[in-house]
C-alpha cells in the first residue's frame, strides 16, 4: 500500500479547508497513492475562538464532505480525516471518516476526549461508545484512531486483535514541554507493541506541531513530515509485518485478553 499523509494548517473558513483537502487528494491520487490521511478537525478551527468547532459543525451530508465526495467520485483513493458533526443536544461529535469513490465507507466517533494538560475537549464534545471498525485498502486492513486515542494501548491492541495491518491517526497534537517527544515516543510504541504500521497525521500552524509520520511494525520512522504544510509519502508492505511478526511474536506470546470497551 502506497499511503500519503496531507498536513495543513486548518483555518477558520471551511470552503478554504475544503479546497485544501480537495488539493491533497488530487496530488495523492497523482503520486499514486491507495490511501491518504490528513489531520484531526479540518472543517474549521481558530485557535482564538475555541467554539467555532461547534459553530462551525456540519452533518456529514453537509457542504464540506459533499465537495470532498464528488472530488473522491471516479478513483479508488481511500481518504481519511475528521470532522467535527453537530447533534441534538449542546455539543457536537469529533468524527474520523473514510471516503472512496463518492461514498463514506466507515464512520469513527472519537472514544477518548482531551481532556488532559489544562484542555477540556469534552465541554463541546461527546464520547463516541463503539469501538473503531476495520477499513480495507489495497489488501491491507485498516484500524481507526483519532488523536489522544493513542495514549490508550488497549483500542491499539484491540484494532490489531481484529485483524488491523496499519493503525491511522489523524490529530490536533498541541504543542507544549515534552509534547512532540510524547507524540513520537506513544505513536513509535503503538505500532512496535503491536507489530504493524502506524500513520499518525498532525495538523501544523501556530498552535499545533505537525511532524505527522509513519513508523513501521518493527518502531522505525520510514517517513516524516516538518512542522509546516506537506504532502509526504511512504509504502507499506504485508512481508515486513509478516518478518516483524516472526522475530517479535508480542502478539502470540500475550497472556492478556481482548480488551473490551467498558
Amino acid at each position: 500500500m502506497k499511503v500519503a499523509m496531507g498536513q495543513f494548517a486548518v483555518s477558520r473558513e471551511w470552503q478554504e479547508n475544503a479546497d485544501i483537502c480537495i488539493g491533497l487528494m488530487n496530488n495523492a491520487l497523482a503520486g499514486g497513492a491507495d490511501l491518504l490521511v490528513m489531520p484531526e478537525g479540518v472543517l474549521a478551527r481558530d485557535i482564538a475562538d475555541p467554539d467555532l468547532v461547534l459553530k462551525a459543525a456540519q452533518p456529514l451530508d453537509g457542504p464540506f464532505l459533499t465537495q470532498l465526495l464528488a472530488a473522491s467520485k471516479g478513483n479508488a483513493l481511500t481518504t481519511m480525516m475528521s470532522v467535527h458533526v453537530p447533534t441534538a443536544g449542546e455539543k457536537a461529535l469529533n468524527v474520523l471518516i473514510a471516503i472512496r469513490n463518492g461514498e463514506i465507507i466507515a464512520a469513527y466517533e472519537k472514544l477518548h476526549l482531551y481532556d488532559a494538560f489544562a484542555m477540556q475537549e469534552s465541554q463541546r464534545v461527546n464520547p463516541g461508545h463503539e469501538i473503531p471498525p476495520l477499513v480495507e485498502v489495497a489488501g491491507m486492513k485498516v484500524g481507526l484512531m483519532t488523536c489522544y486515542d493513542v495514549r490508550f494501548p488497549e483500542l491499539a491492541r484491540r484494532l490489531v486483535l481484529d485483524g488491523a495491518d496499519v493503525l491511522v491517526l489523524p490529530a490536533a497534537w498541541v504543542k507544549g514541554p515534552l509534547k512532540e517527544m510524547h507524540w513520537e515516543l506513544l505513536t513509535t510504541a503503538r505500532a512496535l507493541e503491536n507489530t504493524c504500521y502506524m500513520v499518525a497525521v498532525g495538523e501544523c500552524g501556530p498552535r499545533n506541531i505537525g511532524n505527522s509520520l509513519v513508523i513501521d511494525p518493527l518502531g522505525v520512522a520510514i517517513a516524516k513530515a516538518p512542522e509546516s504544510a506537506a504532502l509526504v509519502f511512504a509504502d507499506l508492505d504485508l512481508q515486513r509485518i509478516a518478518y516483524a511478526r516472526s522475530v517479535l511474536p508480542v502478539l502470540e506470546n500475550r497472556r492478556f485478553a481482548r480488551p473490551e470497551l467498558k
